[in-house]
């Protein structure tokens, strides 16, 4: 039997942060970003996250382990005839866990959550250094089609 066997996709609980923020921390192309231990900002975003009705997480629970995660936000634009959208970020799968499939798992349930609320379009941010990350998305029929960019403040 494989891991994608015993792998369920469920939405993140509160209990889960401290396994989510692992999570990033390993996957973090900048490391000393997280250099403070703390929870407890983590926890109020999580607190803020939960009472934003277009806002969902979703984790890959293994026998227990959260071994992967994803933020969902839904939204609506101007644009594309105010067409709902779902933008997904923060796609991290543990570095243990990587090439099994789990990450196509996980993406193909962001999309049916996507369909589920009237989604029309999926956006995906990623960071242009995570090549491999790219190639991923492409194989599962997402195309670059926008320079994104970002300020810090």
């Amino acid at each position: 039997m494989s891991v994608k066997d015993d792998v369920v996709v469920r939405v993140a609980q509160r209990r889960d942060v401290p396994d989510m923020v692992a999570l990033v921390r390993e996957g973090s192309l900048t490391p000393e970003a997280y250099a403070d231990t703390s929870l407890d900002p983590v926890y109020d975003a999580w607190d803020e996250l939960m009472l934003d009705p277009n806002a969902e997480t979703l984790v890959l629970d293994l026998d227990g382990r959260v071994v992967g995660m994803a933020q969902l936000n839904y939204m609506r634009h101007l644009s594309r005839g105010g067409m709902r959208r779902c933008h997904i970020e923060n796609v991290f799968i543990a570095s243990a866990f990587r090439s099994q499939g789990l990450g196509a798992i996980l993406i193909e349930n962001c999309l049916d959550m996507a369909r589920a609320r009237g989604c029309g379009l999926v956006q995906l941010l990623s960071d242009s250094r995570r090549t491999d990350a790219h190639r991923f998305y492409q194989r599962l029929g997402f195309q670059a089609s926008h320079q994104g960019m970002k300020l810090y403040l």
